[in-house]
């Protein structure tokens, strides 16, 4: 598999290390430094993975609109607008887009899906992601992500901490903290609490690879399919 790589951070250098190490090829690495060269660069490689940031977006586009080369985006941060851009590619390549590669976070999703709707009536939720000092942004892709495989239909107020005098908890809430320090990787908790009863789900990551090697599995499995947008969720779990 030939890798075009976009964003080439900490995360972009083990893509590369991982994928050389498994007999794939990264056949060019563009960073920030050197955007401005994907738009002079023809299709490259057999698909495009992007760990960049949102500021990368338009030449991205620009790149996705003229090849048709498949897009695996793990960047985080991206307002609602600029998700649905990201979308809109899919009109012209197949287009896998998730705040979080990890095969835990995947199964982690899909059990919130099946017991949200069992527990969210009666019980409060609260979500608490905690990420190394360096992260900018909060909160996480991955915990807006089990935001909505809690709420998909976004009926739930999601509060974003809590300060002074709120009063009483309504119903019907999320509520959202991030913590940032240290070295931390990623630790993503939910909390369902009942009358009487709690119940609470923790993933932690304890290193990169995890995800480096959740986005390298899936790009085997995407790079082939059909134009249009996919999911994590549907390409993992065939109902």
């Amino acid at each position: 598999m030939n890798i075009l790589l976009i964003g080439y951070g900490r995360m972009g250098k083990l893509i590369e290390k991982t994928a050389n190490a498994a007999g794939d090829k990264v056949v060019a690495a563009i960073d920030l430094d050197n955007i401005s060269t994907l738009s002079t660069m023809g299709k490259a490689a057999d698909i495009v993975i992007d760990f960049s940031n949102p500021g990368t977006l338009f030449q991205v586009e620009d790149y996705i609109r003229r090849t048709g080369t498949p897009l695996l985006s793990g960047t985080t941060g991206y307002s609602a607008e600029q998700l649905q851009r990201l979308y809109a590619l899919g009109a012209y390549a197949p287009v896998l887009h998730s705040g979080n590669f990890s095969l835990g976070i995947a199964v982690f999703q899909r059990v919130l899906q099946q017991v949200s709707s069992i527990l969210s009536p009666d019980f409060d939720v609260e979500i608490t992601e905690i990420h190394h000092n360096q992260k900018v942004d909060a909160p996480s892709g991955t915990a807006l992500m089990l935001r909505d495989a809690i709420d998909p239909n976004g009926t739930m107020s999601t509060v974003y901490g809590r300060e002074g005098a709120v009063g009483k908890r309504p119903a019907r809430e999320i509520g959202m903290h991030s913590l940032r320090g240290g070295t931390v990787t990623g630790v993503h908790t939910v909390s369902f609490f009942g009358p009487d009863e709690e119940f609470e789900i923790t993933h932690r990551a304890t290193s990169r690879q995890i995800f480096v090697n959740g986005a390298l599995h899936m790009a085997r499995i995407f790079k082939d399919m059909p134009r249009g947008v996919y999911d994590l969720q549907s390409l993992l779990f065939k109902d």
